[in-house]
């Protein structure tokens, strides 16, 4: 692994310095020789990533694989910025990658149907434009880097219906509204737990926005009116584990299960130390490689249109420690 590699992992957890300011000017170009009218030009591409909000421990990764993987490539000049939840900071920082004449956007929306009429005016003004983490179907021009979250979460689920037991009261921990995960993640559930286990029955379920404090709030609430809580069912990783941490030290929670997505790495240690039963694999390094890769091909002329998917693979106590050790290589587990 790079030295550049290992510098780009080790600010995991180190928010990105974001800011509009310094996003003016057409970008740089190296100049021909003089005199040598056939001297090629080399280009060097600026490239927007709008973080969805540094605060999500998914996102904050995702934005440092991305300043990892775009270091790989010596054509392109990279700009983060931090949409902090906001779809009006989201759709005005659009914006300005579109006035500042950036070469391309890679947008992680906030909300689908609120950044989508942005990411058609970057697609509009000429941008190679990717959404990713989630997606956003329908934008004649625009390309996109995923991982199918019904089908992550369907894995997870029939799991589930064999683990959880009769008559069992749970709680559900649902992300944004709008949100093609969230949405996505939920009717997974829907359709391959909840309609085959009538006798589950829903005690609490609520948004948590993706968010541990959210959802450790929730659970505070929801505990006290259900001491028998059985399961959580959630969203991410980031809630479960807060809910998690709601009821830690109290015996009536001590079998409770949980279920999250996107084996972060808190996630993954949880799965191992037995408090996260399951969850979901939704790699921000996969994720980060796929969308230079496609930004550059596009940006080069390589390809005109992308739309790939990373794997979605489970993570149990049975396979939980392979992915602490593959992080613990990559520096985001001491």
């Amino acid at each position: 692994m790079t030295q550049k590699k290992l510098l780009g992992m080790a600010a995991f957890f180190v928010a990105a310095s974001l800011s509009l300011a310094g996003c003016g000017g057409p970008p740089a170009a190296t100049p021909a020789a003089p005199g040598d009218d056939q001297a090629a030009v080399a280009k060097t591409f600026r490239v927007a990533y709008v973080a969805r909000a540094q605060t999500d421990t998914f996102a904050s990764w995702l934005a440092n694989e991305i300043k990892a993987a775009a270091a790989t490539y010596p054509d392109i000049q990279l700009e983060v910025f931090d949409g902090n939840a906001d779809d009006n900071t989201e759709n005005s920082i659009i914006e300005n990658a579109v006035t500042n004449k950036f070469d391309g956007v890679i947008i992680q929306p906030n909300n689908g149907d609120a950044q989508k009429p942005y990411v058609q005016k970057a697609v509009d003004a000429g941008l190679k434009t990717i959404t990713t983490n989630p997606k956003i179907d329908g934008i004649e021009g625009s390309s996109t880097i995923d991982q199918n979250p019904y089908d992550g979460a369907t894995g997870l689920a029939k799991v589930a219906v064999d683990k959880i037991p009769q008559n069992a009261k749970v709680v559900v921990l649902n992300g944004p509204a709008g949100n093609f995960h969230a949405t996505e993640r939920r009717k997974a559930w829907e359709d391959s737990f909840f309609s085959k286990r009538s006798d589950v029955k829903i005690v609490g379920e609520d948004i948590a926005n993706w968010n541990k404090d959210e959802a450790m709030t929730l659970m505070e609430t929801w505990s006290v009116a259900n001491p028998d809580i059985t399961a959580v069912v959630s969203m991410n990783d980031n809630m479960a584990l807060g809910a998690i941490e709601a009821v830690k030290g109290n015996d009536s929670f001590a079998t409770m299960m949980a279920f999250g997505y996107d084996a972060t790495p808190e996630g993954v240690q949880a799965v191992v130390a037995g408090s996260l039963t399951g969850t979901v694999l939704q790699s921000a390094i996969d994720l980060a490689k796929l969308n230079m890769q496609a930004m550059h091909d596009l940006l080069t002329g390589a390809r005109a249109q992308v739309s790939d998917n990373v794997p979605a693979p489970l993570v149990d106590a049975s396979s939980g420690q392979q992915y602490v050790d593959m992080y613990k290589r990559a520096g985001l587990i001491s």
